[in-house]
């Protein structure tokens, strides 16, 4: 298969998270018939419900300035399937990305042929063989992964990581995770397993509880990270990095990198589409673009504190579109509020929430704002420029990474907006 071929069979098994099938028996089957890639590296997984994506590319910023080579795999992806996967800071290429799937996929498909598997495995767990395979085939030492939904029963969770870390814990995905904090908890401690080094985020006290009683059912002393050494830079936005970077210190103490180099990985990580400034340097078409994947009210918090902080006087042009799974009238409540003008749109997902349903929300939060409705976001952003004074405001497009990145997209390529973009 080529590229073309390897994502059109991927996007096939239906769209990640309407296809979920949470267990382990199909991962376990699919990586045991590719020969156990994961037994050839050590591996950190990272669960949580915030902070989780920016957590591990620290650690992997961390890991390679310590002279580590390193696999990163994080999930959803903004622009390319192959952002979910890099290795030693670079994603992996298009043309081994379709070479690992073609291993994948044949794999997969003798499984079912041979009545050991049902039916295929989904999208997601596919792209974790994916990765692994991949990893194994670089030779890298260390996997760093991002837990896709949970942790008791992630595909993440069949590569047996030795070193755990646990990013702060709120709801979300109660559908799948539980309705209660201490239910979705409970499913993310689950990768807390005997002999594992733990490092802990703070946590609100119905999740430290569980995590505190899963870490002794299984004899583990829990590291609980608060804190970061003193005149350390960060380049990712956002006082919540602060909390993330504490997560990634105590991991990499854990793997007993020295500190030069912790403090060097920091300053140099990056997360596209988290607190990203966009600013054109054409002075006749100053034009500035803050995007952040805020998709939960923690995350919709922490950008708010974001805004307050760095935009105070500033007027603020939202861009919002969100999935209709998530809990938009609490995101709302959060954002809508803090802008001047707000033009509300839908990702192109099947899961998206329609605009008129938005246009309610925004009534009842933002009453004084100026309103716009599109239905896509090349749409929404060219209004957003449009009504958006660039030298003195500033557009935010939230509410949905599939927003951003369909809006990184255009700006990086569809714009025509003259400048460089940082």
């Amino acid at each position: 298969m080529n590229f073309l071929d390897a994502t059109q069979y991927l996007f096939s098994l239906g769209h990640e998270t309407l296809t979920i099938k949470l267990g382990l028996r199909n991962i376990e089957l699919l990586l045991r018939s590719l020969g156990n890639p994961q037994r050839q590296f050590d591996a950190v997984q990272i669960a949580g419900t915030n902070g989780k994506g920016s957590t591990a590319v620290m650690l992997d910023s961390i890991c390679r300035a310590a002279g580590i080579s390193t696999g990163l795999y994080t999930s959803p992806h903004l622009q390319s399937v192959t952002e979910r996967i890099k290795i030693n800071g670079h994603d992996i290429s298009e043309a081994r990305f379709a070479e690992v799937t073609t291993t994948v996929k044949a794999a997969a498909d003798k499984l079912v042929a041979d009545g050991e598997l049902e039916a295929l495995p989904t999208f997601f767990e596919h792209v974790t063989a994916i990765a692994l395979l991949a990893f194994k085939e670089a030779g890298v030492k260390l996997a760093i992964l991002e837990t896709g939904l949970g942790g008791r029963l992630d595909a993440t969770t069949a590569a047996g990581a030795c070193v755990v870390g646990i990013t702060p814990i709120s709801l979300d995905h109660q559908e799948y995770l539980g309705q209660t904090l201490a239910e979705i908890a409970a499913e993310k401690a689950a990768v807390i397993r005997p002999e594992t080094t733990v490092v802990i985020s703070p946590q609100p006290e119905e999740a430290r509880r569980v995590i505190q009683k899963r870490c002794e059912e299984v004899g583990v002393t829990p590291v609980w990270a608060s804190e970061i050494y003193d005149r350390v830079q960060l380049r990712l936005r956002g006082t919540h990095q602060l909390t993330n970077a504490a997560v990634a210190i105590g991991l990499a103490e854990a793997l007993a990198i020295r500190r030069d180099a912790i403090v060097k990985g920091l300053k140099a990580a990056r997360h596209p589409g988290r607190l990203e400034l966009f600013e054109s340097l054409d002075p006749e078409q100053h034009v500035r673009v803050l995007l952040d994947g805020a998709h939960n009210p923690a995350g919709a918090e922490a950008s708010r504190a974001y805004l307050q902080d760095a935009f105070r006087e500033t007027p603020i042009t939202l861009v919002f579109g969100a999935m209709a799974d998530k809990q938009v009238d609490e995101m709302a409540a959060i954002l809508f509020p803090a802008a001047a003008r707000i033009v509300l749109t839908e990702p192109a997902s099947p899961r998206s929430l329609k605009v008129q349903r938005l246009e309610i929300l925004a009534k009842e939060h933002a009453p004084g704002a100026c309103l716009q409705l599109t239905t896509d976001s090349a749409s929404a952003i060219q209004a957003a420029i449009a009504i958006t004074d660039g030298a003195r405001e500033i557009i935010y497009v939230s509410g949905s990474l599939y927003l951003v990145g369909e809006v990184r997209q255009w700006l990086q390529f569809q714009s025509g907006i003259a400048g460089q973009f940082s």
